[in-house]
C-alpha cells in the first residue's frame, strides 16, 4: 500500500483529498503547516507528497527544497496560484507536478496515480538492473544502474523527471519528438496541464548537462517542432 502525505493548512479541503486517496486505497497522513510536513516526512517515508504552495510555518517551496536535498520522492505542488511564474518556480525547485485548485477528484487520483507509477517503473528498472546496459555520450554516461549521470566523471544530481526524460531522449537519438508526445512517455499520462513542464525540465537539464547552456551541444530545439538529443555535434 502506497502512503500519501497530503500537506495543506485548509481542513476541508485536506479532508476530501485524503477521502478520495483512502477510498481508492491508499494511506494518507495529514499535516497542516510546513513544520509538521517535515516532520512527518522524516517519520512516515511517504511514497508521494501533495504539497500546498501557501502554508504556514514554513511555505510550500521550502518545504520541497528541503525534500529535494534529502531523495527524490515524488512532490505534487497543490496551490490556489494559477500564474504560469508560480507553476515554473515549483518545477524549476524539483516538483514533480502541480495542480491548481479547484481540481476535481478524478485529476487528483489520476495524477498521483500517475506519479507513483512512474515511481513503481523505476523501482522495477533498478531490479532489472543488471538487464541494462549504461548509455555513453561522448563526456556523458547515463547510468541506468543507479539513475544517475556522470560528466567527465562527476556526478550530475538530476531529479527523478530530469532522468527519465534524458534517458527517454537518449534511447531515440537524433528523434525530434514534440512536448505532447514527452509529456505522455515521460510522465505517464495525458497531462492535464499545459507544456510548460517539458520546457522547465529542458531548461534544467541543459544547465546541469550543457558547458554554455545557451549553446548546447547535446540537448538540442526544432523550433516549431519539439526537442531531440544529439550524439554530441552542436544541437540548435
Amino acid at each position: 500500500m502506497y502512503k500519501v502525505l497530503v500537506v495543506d493548512d485548509e481542513k476541508p479541503i485536506s479532508d476530501i483529498i485524503k477521502f478520495n486517496l483512502v477510498k481508492e486505497g491508499y494511506e494518507v497522513v495529514t499535516a497542516a503547516d510546513g513544520k509538521e510536513a517535515l516532520d512527518l516526512y522524516k517519520s512516515e517515508n511517504p511514497d508521494l507528497v501533495l504539497l500546498d504552495q501557501m502554508l504556514p510555518e514554513i511555505e510550500g517551496i521550502e518545504v520541497l527544497r528541503q525534500i529535494r536535498a534529502k531523495d527524490k520522492t515524488p512532490v505534487i505542488m497543490v496551490t490556489a496560484k494559477d500564474s504560469e511564474i508560480d507553476k515554473v518556480i515549483g518545477l524549476e525547485m524539483g516538483a514533480d507536478d502541480y495542480i491548481t485548485k479547484p481540481f476535481s477528484n478524478r485529476e487528483l487520483v489520476a495524477r498521483v496515480k500517475a506519479n507513483l507509477r512512474n515511481r513503481h517503473t523505476q523501482g522495477q528498472n533498478d531490479d532489472n538492473a543488471t538487464n541494462q546496459d549504461d548509455i555513453q555520450l561522448g563526456n556523458l554516461v547515463i547510468h541506468t544502474k543507479t539513475y544517475m549521470v556522470t560528466k567527465d566523471g562527476v556526478d550530475v544530481e538530476l531529479t527523478h523527471r530530469e532522468f527519465e526524460l534524458l534517458a527517454y531522449m537518449a534511447q531515440h537519438i537524433g528523434q525530434v519528438m514534440n512536448r505532447e508526445n514527452l509529456l505522455r512517455q515521460v510522465w505517464g499520462y495525458d497531462y492535464f496541464g499545459d507544456v510548460r513542464a517539458v520546457d522547465v525540465t529542458v531548461r534544467r537539464l541543459r544547465e546541469k548537462i550543457e558547458d554554455v547552456p545557451s549553446h548546447p551541444v547535446w540537448l538540442g530545439t526544432r523550433r516549431g517542432v519539439g526537442y531531440y538529443l544529439s550524439s554530441g555535434k552542436q544541437a540548435n
